[in-house]
C-alpha cells in the first residue's frame, strides 16, 4: 500500500509450512545486515524486529562505540513475517493475500530466521540474540529452539509467554482496527485510516506509563499538548506505512506467544524455560504496562543461567524503544557487559 525504502535484502524461503498447517509458497524474509562477518563466522548477532517495526526502527541500538558495533559484530536484523517487508498480507499474492494470510507463531518466525542465518551465511554459533517487545519474544524463542547455538540472550521489555492481561489489551487494538467500516473484513483497497487512528488511541494509554503522563514527559519530546502527542506521535506512528491486515497478523503472533508451544514441549512453558542454556539477562522496564517486571521475575526463576535487571524510570514499555537516551544507555551498558562475559 505504501512504498518502503529499498535498503534491505530478500532471502527466498521457498515453500514454508507453518506450525498451524498452512503452506506459504515462495515465501520471503527481508533482512538487513550491519558490519562484516569474520573469517570463522563467530561474530554474528541476531536482533529481530518488534510489533509493526521494520529493520530501520532497530538502528538506534546499532552504532560505533555501542555494544552492537558494526566494526566488531555482524548484526542481522530479520523483519518478522507479517511486517510488510517479509511475506505479509499486504504483499502476498492470492489466495493467501490480505485477510486470508495464515497465522504465524514465534516458532515459525525463528525457524525461518534460522534458515537465513545458517543457509545464507553458514553461521553455527551466535554470541548474542537480543530484541525489544515482540523482538524479546523471538529472543526467547531462539534460546529455546536452538539452545546450543545461542550463547547469550537479552530480551528487553518482552516475555516468553503472553499474559492474559496483555491479550486483553491487544483485543482492544484488534477491535479498533476492525470496527472501521472501511476495513471490509480485511478486503479493503483504501487504507482504513479511521481504524488505524482509533488503534493508536488505544495504544497510547499502554505504551507509556501513568507516571509518564502525570509528569507530562511528552512535552520534553517536543509535543505541545496531550492532544498534540496523541495525534502527532501516536496517530502518526500507526499511519506511517502500516497496514491493518499486517498489524492483525503480528497481533495474532503476539497474543499466541508461548515458548512452551515449541515442538517437544507440549505447551509446557516452564519446561521450555528450563531448557535455555544461554547466559541471559532479562530487562523488563519498571513501569511497563504490557510486560511488568513481576512477570519476568517469574520466568527467570525457572532459567538456569539468567538474571533480571529492571530498567528504571517512567517511560514504560517505550523504555526499550530508543526514544529516551537514558534508557538506551542502560540497555547498551547491559549488552556490553553481557558480550564481555
Amino acid at each position: 500500500m505504501d512504498e518502503f525504502p529499498m535498503d534491505y535484502e530478500i532471502f527466498d524461503l521457498g515453500d514454508v509450512t507453518l506450525q498451524g498447517g498452512a503452506t506459504l509458497r515462495d515465501a520471503k524474509l527481508a533482512y538487513k545486515t550491519y558490519g562484516e562477518l569474520n573469517a570463522d563466522k563467530s561474530n554474528a548477532i541476531v536482533y529481530p524486529t518488534w510489533y509493526s517495526g521494520r529493520h530501520w526502527d532497530n538502528e538506534w541500538l546499532i552504532g560505533e562505540g555501542m555494544a552492537l558495533d558494526p566494526a566488531r559484530y555482524f548484526i542481522i536484523v530479520p523483519n518478522m513475517l507479517g511486517n510488510g517487508l517479509s511475506s505479509s498480507p499486504s504483499n502476498t499474492p492470492p489466495p493467501y493475500d490480505k485477510a486470508r494470510f495464515p497465522n504465524v507463531t514465534f516458532w515459525d518466525q525463528v525457524q525461518q530466521q534460522h534458515k537465513l542465518v545458517t543457509e545464507k551465511f553458514g553461521i553455527e554459533t551466535l554470541p548474542l540474540v537480543t530484541g525489544w517487545s515482540m523482538g524479546a519474544g523471538q529472543t526467547y524463542q531462539w534460546a529455546v529452539s536452538f539452545p546450543d547455538m545461542v550463547q547469550r540472550a537479552c530480551p528487553f521489555c518482552g516475555s516468553s509467554k503472553t499474559s492474559e492481561h496483555n491479550i486483553v489489551f491487544l483485543e482492544g487494538v484488534k477491535a479498533a482496527l476492525t470496527a472501521d467500516d472501511a476495513f471490509k473484513g480485511g478486503w479493503y483497497e483504501e487504507k482504513p485510516a479511521k481504524g488505524l487512528r482509533a488503534a493508536a488511541r488505544v495504544y497510547a494509554g499502554w505504551g507509556f506509563s501513568q507516571a509518564f503522563y502525570w509528569d507530562q514527559v511528552y512535552k520534553e519530546m517536543g509535543y505541545s499538548s496531550l492532544e498534540d502527542f496523541l495525534v502527532a506521535f501516536w496517530e502518526g506512528f500507526f499511519l506511517d506505512r502500516r497496514d491493518p491486515n499486517n498489524l492483525l497478523t503480528m497481533l495474532w503472533t503476539w497474543q499466541n506467544g508461548n515458548i512452551g508451544n515449541t515442538p517437544d514441549f507440549g505447551g509446557d512453558h516452564i519446561k521450555a524455560l528450563r531448557s535455555i542454556k544461554a547466559k541471559t539477562i532479562v530487562l523488563p522496564a519498571e513501569k511497563d504496562l504490557y510486560f511488568p517486571p513481576e512477570d519476568e521475575e517469574y520466568a527467570v526463576k525457572y532459567m538456569t543461567n539468567a538474571e533480571q535487571r529492571v530498567i528504571p524510570g517512567v517511560w514504560g514499555h517505550f523504555a526499550g524503544g530508543g526514544v529516551n537516551p537514558v534508557d538506551t544507555k542502560f540497555i547498551d551498558d547491559v549488552l556490553k557487559e553481557l558480550l564481555a562475559s
